[in-house]
């Protein structure tokens, strides 16, 4: 899982005027570790079927005694057996820290599949984050849940009383909090959802890019094609690429959902491209209007870079992406010729940052501007810490870069 920017603290400062994509140098200041094999338990009210997860993620057959397998990375075993007793508190798809230094953060699908999720609940958990001793504290965790049948399209849990959400319903990745509400960004449609600060589901948006409906092939309204046939010309996003990071204007008048994944160009053919590279949309909507504006920004991929991982702003007009490849493992780890083994990582990672970017009045509908970046391969660590979930970065010279 790609480790996310938890926190800034302030060192230098960098003044004058910057070429484009400045690489600046990041200084591991402190970092926190939560435990791979992290558990909770769900509410009384939860349906039987989530006290017990991950029951289909050994090739989707239903398996339920508890640590009966052990589940693999790439084919590579991770010393982790499934299924869970309870819900795995990773992992990690957004963070957002508070004004008191605390961090809401939000879980992903579950398993990594609509198919393999059913049984993963869905929530958002509140922590502390003790960086002197690396100590991480879960306060409290809210569950997504649909008892008012917002959402439209039938649910894992359609006849429960609560309707407790799953990694069968939706996939979600970005959220913000605004207006004592929280807002969340996920894939499968992909679509907006704004829930209360129980959990409670009280909107589901779709989702439009130059008025049109924005599709990935798990929409709800989408079926699939039968041998020989095409897919809908409806479906205009792969899998897994929709709403990846979830950034708010800093007045709080507007979200940006920012896709995982290009958009289908039916004229030319192919997926939307700027000068060559691979476009993501970062699409405009306003919370007062409950609408998508039309706006939109373009984000180009840069070489060696195959998706995003998280999408904040920190002023008016820029803000900080994760951009990262695929890859995992170390050159020390490699497998010989690139070929997968159990023992060592055929796709190593390669590209990893944190970019700093200009978005504004000037180049809505066009390219964002990169300024500058951390390269996360190369974080600074004089004191050699090892693996670590939340990491506190100091940057200050990329926050100040113009």
């Amino acid at each position: 899982m790609l480790k996310k920017l938890a926190g800034v603290v302030f060192t230098t400062v960098l003044s004058g005027a910057l070429p484009a994509q400045t690489e600046f140098a990041a200084r591991l200041a402190g970092h926190a570790i939560l435990p791979a094999e992290t558990f909770l338990e769900m509410p009384a009210d939860a349906p039987a079927d989530l006290r017990i997860s991950g029951k289909f993620t050994n090739n989707l057959v239903r398996n339920e005694t508890v640590g009966s397998f052990e589940g693999s990375s790439a084919g590579r075993p991770t010393g982790v057996r499934l299924p869970f007793r309870g819900q795995p508190v990773q992992g990690h798809s957004g963070v957002k820290k508070m004004e008191d230094g605390s961090f809401w953060v939000l879980s992903d699908n579950g398993f990594g599949t609509k198919a393999n999720s059913p049984d993963a609940a869905l929530f958002l958990s509140h922590y502390t984050i003790n960086w002197d001793s690396g100590r991480i504290d879960r306060v409290r965790t809210v569950f997504l849940h649909d008892p008012d049948k917002r959402v439209p399209f039938r649910i894992v849990h359609e006849g429960t009383e609560k309707r407790y959400l799953t990694g069968g319903d939706f996939d979600p990745e970005g959220f913000q909090i605004l207006g004592g509400k929280f807002w969340i960004g996920e894939e499968f449609g992909p679509f907006l959802i704004r829930a209360d600060r129980d959990g409670r589901v009280e909107a589901v948006f779709e989702t439009l890019a130059d008025g049109k409906p924005v599709m990935s092939p798990d929409h709800y309204r989408i079926v699939a094609p039968i041998p020989g046939q095409t897919a809908p010309a409806a479906v205009n996003l792969g899998r897994s690429r929709g709403f990846e990071g979830l950034a708010a204007s800093k007045d709080g008048r507007f979200l940006y959902g920012m896709l995982e994944g290009p958009l289908w160009d039916s004229s030319t053919k192919d997926w939307e491209k700027l000068d060559g590279q691979l476009v993501l949309r970062v699409l405009e909507f306003s919370v007062a209007e409950e609408r998508w504006t039309g706006r939109h920004w373009k984000y180009p991929l840069t070489p060696g870079a195959t998706a995003i991982g998280d999408f904040n702003m920190i002023d008016a007009t820029t803000a900080l992406v994760i951009e990262r490849d695929d890859g995992e493992g170390t050159a020390d780890r490699a497998c010989p010729d690139a070929r997968p083994a159990p023992n060592c990582f055929h796709d190593l990672a390669r590209f990893k940052r944190v970019v700093k970017i200009e978005m504004n009045d000037a180049n809505a509908n066009a390219s964002v501007r990169k300024i500058g970046f951390v390269d996360l391969m190369r974080i600074q660590d004089p004191n050699r810490a090892d693996d670590n979930e939340f990491l506190l970065l100091e940057v200050e010279a990329l926050l100040k870069a113009r």
